[in-house]
């Protein structure tokens, strides 16, 4: 998962009409232009995935590629799934909704579980990402407080924990939003930099050769593959903020055409320049000496800390709707739970400092679910299509079917990765 939406505004549109083929007027409302919506799309598809992706290219070996496309087309299709929800029913708005609508109140609780869940497991993925690369650039860091030295990545995931407290408390985010937005840049700037690494500076080239197919490397390639692609939870924020709303298939197969085209090209240079060696973050193989490559250490370093609150704020305000409604809106409560978002993922990011351990376990158990299972299952129970054993139904079955087997197998291979590094 990469990013949050941005520049969306949900004021009151008209009732979607039923009909897909009925073209839909251009709401009078605030909305969101099809070059926009293209933007927060590619920015939602482009994120921290972008590093690791020459891991798990290297883990897998080349033909594993062709999973990153074979992935790519299973999380359009899902997505144009999510659209055809949303036609059925003029108030969804959000993905619980969408849940809801299909299997009620059990439906919406496991959408805004895998959701949240997954907001909190990225968010905690960029600490460590922040402690890994500053690491990198300042090795042998160490600093005393009351007599007790503390050193390393874990000093460094903490210092950016502070850093980051205060934007979690702002109530009025569209700042950060604004800055978020550059995530599409970001990702273009890395890409840019590493090839400019091999090509300009000659201190690697592209030398290696690779390995064809590593079969014990499957599972972690696949999910890291599937964490490129875990936007899906906010289609429909964007899919509901768009002016011209019959557009979206076309701005959901851009966003994805790109994307994958990023993710692909930065998977074959990584993996040209370090082979087996890659890292699990490629600014780790980068010589640090180098101005092609701390351009891209920077760029590394500055988006995640922008993006932490987008992450961890649908959270907060999940967590402030439990609370009673006269303690909803008290500025207190708010800091103190944001605060206790940051400090619980610091301690996770201290306990379990592997992002690619991590990333592979949330793109096998989170992302496969929350951007192949669910809005195919969704789709099948609203459609009603599941009574009916059409070529679709049968499609959209064996998609559900792979997932799961891939989740599962996944999930597995991240937690025993996990658990024999701790």
């Amino acid at each position: 998962m990469n990013t949050v939406p941005l520049l969306l505004t949900h004021h009151d549109e008209p009732a979607l009409v039923e009909d897909k083929d009925q073209t839909l007027p251009p709401s009078t409302t605030k909305t969101v232009s099809f070059f926009g919506t293209f933007l927060n799309g590619l920015n939602a598809l482009s994120g921290v995935g972008i590093l690791s992706i020459p891991y798990a290219l290297a883990t897998g070996g080349w033909l594993s590629l062709i999973l990153l496309f074979v992935i790519s087309m299973i999380a359009f299709y899902s997505g144009l799934l999510i659209k055809r929800c949303m036609d059925k029913d003029g108030n969804i708005k959000t993905y619980p909704d969408i849940g809801d609508l299909a299997f009620g109140k059990i439906g919406r609780l496991l959408v805004s579980t895998s959701m949240y869940t997954e907001l909190y497991l990225v968010a905690t993925g960029f600490l460590i990402l922040e402690g890994d690369n500053l690491d990198n650039l300042f090795p042998n860091t160490e600093i005393k407080i009351a007599g007790l030295a503390s050193g390393g990545k874990q000093l460094f995931v903490i210092l950016v924990g502070i850093i980051i407290m205060p934007t979690v408390w702002l109530d009025d985010l569209s700042l950060l939003s604004y800055i978020s937005a550059s995530g599409v840049l970001a990702s273009a700037i890395i890409i840019c930099s590493v090839f400019s690494v091999a090509t300009f500076d000659g201190s690697v080239g592209f030398n290696v050769k690779g390995n064809i197919l590593n079969w014990n490397g499957i599972p972690t390639a696949v999910s890291l593959y599937a964490f490129c692609y875990c936007a899906h939870p906010i289609f429909p924020s964007l899919y509901h903020s768009m002016r011209n709303k019959h557009q979206f298939s076309n701005v959901l197969l851009l966003c994805f055409v790109l994307s994958s085209a990023g993710y692909a090209s930065m998977a074959i240079i990584g993996y040209l320049m370090f082979g087996a060696e890659v890292e699990s973050q490629i600014t780790l193989n980068l010589p640090i000496n180098r101005i092609s490559s701390q351009i891209a250490i920077y760029t590394t370093l500055v988006n995640p800390i922008a993006k932490y609150a987008l992450m961890v704020t649908p959270i907060s305000n999940a967590l402030k709707g439990l609370l009673p409604q006269q303690h909803k809106n008290r500025p207190v409560i708010s800091v103190l739970i944001s605060t206790t978002l940051v400090i619980s993922s610091v301690i996770v990011a201290l306990t379990v400092p592997f992002f690619a351990y991590l990333t592979s376990l949330v793109g096998a158990f989170l992302s496969i679910t929350a951007s192949i299972i669910l809005p195919c299952s969704c789709y099948l129970k609203i459609s009603g299509t599941y009574n009916k054993f059409g070529i679709e139904t049968v499609g959209i079955m064996t998609i559900i079917f792979l997932g799961v087997v891939m989740g599962i197998y996944g999930t597995y291979t991240a937690l025993v990765e996990i658990i024999d590094h701790l």
